[in-house]
């Protein structure tokens, strides 16, 4: 089932949408795994995705019986919110000027209020071993910052074609500062077509390298995958990739 609920982002004084994936068929005593999703209301239902395409969760979860829970957080759809509120960093991009990044602000946050609150209303099971977090671009980035600088709170990360362009020095130097818990698992792609040239891509993907040779953890599972662009459509492939990789669901 997928639920819709309003939540209070204290630190930027706004309501905005959670999109909750429940399995249909919960017992009393049974309880889940969480991810923790940017860009909720791309994951579930097309009626609901910015571009009429989501990453169709609810059906191939459904299908798999992953047993669990999903917290999408919508972004904010106001100018180029997302983009303050999902970067940890600031950077300046030719398109859109300077960004001053509240990510790490949005993170602090999702730790001290909205996974206790998820913890208090839905079946969960508790601790890093059982929570996870996930992204595509802009929610990629947000997703490799939690874990490289909370992976004592996500054990996981689905880090979906990050937008890593601009912040290389401050990924590099995070995983520096921080004291990353090894057995964090991070699952890492990006798709072949995504970048508007070969020399674009070949710039990514040599900066993709350098994140995999900095992070000292023991499960990186890295996926180039041919064919796919920047886009849910892409992203709805990989659905079935990191479910089994990551969680063991077939």
């Amino acid at each position: 089932m997928i639920i819709k609920e309003n939540v209070f982002i204290t630190p930027f004084n706004d309501d905005r949408t959670l999109h909750i994936y429940l399995p249909d068929d919960v017992n009393d005593d049974e309880r889940f795994d969480v991810i923790y999703m940017f860009d909720g209301h791309n994951l579930f239902l097309d009626d609901d995705a910015t571009y009429g395409t989501s990453w169709g969760l609810k059906d191939i979860f459904m299908k798999k019986n992953a047993r669990l829970i999903v917290v999408g957080l919508e972004c904010n759809h106001e100018g180029d919110q997302r983009l303050f509120e999902f970067s940890p960093y600031d950077f300046k991009d030719k398109d859109y000027g300077s960004i001053n990044g509240h990510g790490k602000e949005l993170f602090w946050w999702m730790i001290d209020e909205l996974i206790p609150y998820i913890d208090s209303r839905y079946p969960t099971l508790k601790g890093r071993d059982h929570t996870a977090i996930g992204g595509s671009s802009m929610g990629g980035l947000m997703a490799l910052y939690g874990a490289i600088a909370h992976s004592d709170v996500y054990g996981k990360a689905l880090v979906v074609s990050p937008h890593i362009i601009h912040v290389m020095k401050d990924i590099l130097c995070d995983i520096k500062s921080h004291d990353i818990s090894d057995d964090t698992t991070i699952y890492l792609s990006f798709g072949s077509e995504e970048m508007r040239s070969k020399r674009a891509l070949a710039s990514y993907t040599d900066d993709v390298f350098k994140i995999q040779r900095a992070l000292n953890v023991s499960r990186l599972l890295l996926h180039i995958f041919k064919g796919h662009d920047h886009s849910e459509k892409s992203w709805r492939k990989e659905v079935p990739v990191w479910l089994k990789e990551v969680f063991g669901i077939y």
